[in-house]
């Protein structure tokens, strides 16, 4: 089941890199990841939700911005796929499978990616305009890790 989670934050990483690794954080710190006897110790460290929760925010905004380039560009693609295998990793730590983590969230985080870019892309030519399609990716990311991190627990 683990696997499973690894691989949806990794999803969560290919739609909103930054959210993955917020919600992580922040189940950690709550106590819903147990996560103090492993090497992702830190993530439930006060700092570790802070700085995290922060670049989430600005990811939230910044994907507002016309400026803002493709998701599928390769500084992009490969932070997410990376920011994907490092949230799948910790969520693979809990049972001593970190390898196995990492993988199924790079995977994850390859489908988020290129099925979050294609759905919203479909999303926003149904509304005429991106914001709505952007709001509603916004609240999918957010919502999604908050569940898979409670469904850790």
């Amino acid at each position: 089941m683990l696997y499973v989670l690894a691989l949806l934050i990794g999803v969560i990483a290919g739609l909103r890199a930054m959210t993955a690794p917020a919600a992580i954080a922040w189940g950690a710190y709550l106590g819903w990841l147990p996560v103090a006897d492993t090497w992702a110790s830190f993530m439930g460290h006060w700092i570790a939700v802070g700085i995290f929760s922060i670049l989430a925010i600005v990811e939230l905004v910044t994907d507002q911005l016309p400026s803002t380039p493709s998701r599928k560009v390769p500084p992009q693609f490969g932070a997410r796929i990376l920011l994907g295998a490092f949230t799948g990793a910790v969520i693979g730590a809990i049972a001593g499978s970190t390898i196995g983590g990492l993988i199924a969230g790079a995977i994850g985080a390859v489908i988020g990616t290129l099925g979050g870019a294609e759905a919203r892309s479909r999303l926003a030519a149904a509304f005429g305009k991106d914001p709505p399609a952007a709001l509603i990716e916004d609240a999918v990311a957010i919502i999604g890790g908050l569940l898979i991190v409670a469904a850790v627990a």
